[in-house]
């Protein structure tokens, strides 16, 4: 079987079979995929509204299995291959609704991968259930998971975060669906993709789990907004889709993408985990002395510092973060940015400031 080398379909559309394509690529040579599989969603008859109106459902052969069975078969033999292509180190997203997403995870686990999160699509603009049988489908789930429990996968935390207006980001996420402009038509004004996802959840996806110029593959790459905002965001994608009509679209919606050509916009927060140092270093290194009193920015409280890297208060002797959260009545507290010195020259200075100073005497090339 001959080899794809990765460098050379890097940003292009595959019009082929995804489990042919993925079994002739290098192995390890992806850092995220993001898979939008079939659902098997079993619809059936044709939905109508209450005024009788149709229902715009998924009704294309590439949904439709005959059995649980060959669904099953389907989604370990496309797995399989995706699993072959993902570097160590690499993550997959795969998105799925009720009618497919136990059994997608009950595949991930058999081959291997270890579930980091499933996410919660919570959709702001559902479709009505019209019949009023069941509740209202309102969400889809996201997995997302690493390729081996030991891998060292990426995820972009303080960008999460920052996205969050400095909020940790939860797994359930609010976001609409794919409608107005952004929605490709096909030439008779209809739907091009009856599943076609927002480009803000692919984005949510791709700051979150992939560093500027990695590789994302998509295998179900449909009407393309995988490459769309791995375009904008400047990472690269490879996408594999059987249709040719979706090709096309796909192909000329991605054409219009304008790049971020200013690199610097790239950039998002990270804070890099920097080693601990205790406050017991400090004294030690007679940055501070025994004796030696520490106040809050107020002044209002104060503890006297210890021979063994301990502080007193009138209130309790204990760690910096220990004295800190007695002194505010608060069940934890960081020492760190609590507490200040005296300096003769400067007045209050945190007692951060030592801990940098220590850390760059230890650790000088971090």
């Amino acid at each position: 079987m001959s080899s794809i080398h990765t460098k050379k379909i890097l940003n292009t559309i595959i019009n082929d079979d995804c489990i042919k394509v993925m079994k002739q690529m290098e192995p390890n040579s992806v850092d995220l995929i993001f898979a939008d599989p079939p659902y098997n969603l079993q619809l059936g008859e044709a939905l109508t509204r209450p005024d009788n109106t149709h229902v715009s459902g998924v009704y294309e052969e590439w949904d439709n299995f005959e059995s649980m069975a060959e669904y099953d078969d389907y989604t370990r033999e496309w797995m399989s291959a995706a699993r072959r292509v993902l570097k160590d180190d690499g993550a997959i997203w795969v998105i799925g609704s009720y009618h497919n997403i136990f059994r997608v995870g009950t595949v991930l686990q058999d081959l291997g991968f270890w579930i980091l999160n499933d996410i919660i699509w919570n959709k702001s603009n559902p479709m009505p259930n019209f019949k009023g049988t069941r509740f209202t489908n309102a969400h889809e789930t996201l997995i997302w998971a690493a390729k081996n429990p030991k891998s060292k996968y990426t995820f972009n935390y303080e960008a999460m975060k920052a996205l969050n207006e400095d909020m940790q980001m939860r797994s359930d996420w609010s976001i609409a669906l794919c409608t107005g402009k952004e929605r490709l038509k096909d030439d008779k004004g209809e739907k091009l993709h009856s599943t076609q996802k927002p480009e803000a959840l692919l984005y949510r996806v791709i700051l979150a789990s992939t560093k500027v110029g990695d590789v994302i593959l998509d295998p179900f790459f449909g009407t393309g907004t995988t490459g769309a905002v791995a375009k904008k965001i400047g990472r690269n994608f490879i996408g594999i889709e059987k249709d040719a009509h979706y090709c096309a679209g796909a192909q000329k919606r991605i054409d219009e993408v304008q790049p971020v050509e200013n690199e610097i916009c790239l950039e998002f927060s990270e804070k890099k985990r920097q080693p601990r140092i205790p406050f017991g270093a400090v004294v030690e290194r007679g940055l501070l002395n025994p004796g030696d009193m520490l106040y809050d920015a107020t002044k209002k409280h104060c503890a006297a510092v210890r021979s063994d890297g301990t502080i007193k208060s009138e209130k309790m002797e204990g760690s910096i973060h220990q004295v800190g959260a007695a002194a505010q009545n608060a069940p934890a507290c960081n020492g760190w940015v609590y507490w200040y010195f005296e300096d003769k020259k400067r007045g209050l200075v945190s007692i951060d400031e030592l801990r940098q100073k220590v850390r760059g005497e230890l650790y000088p090339e971090d």
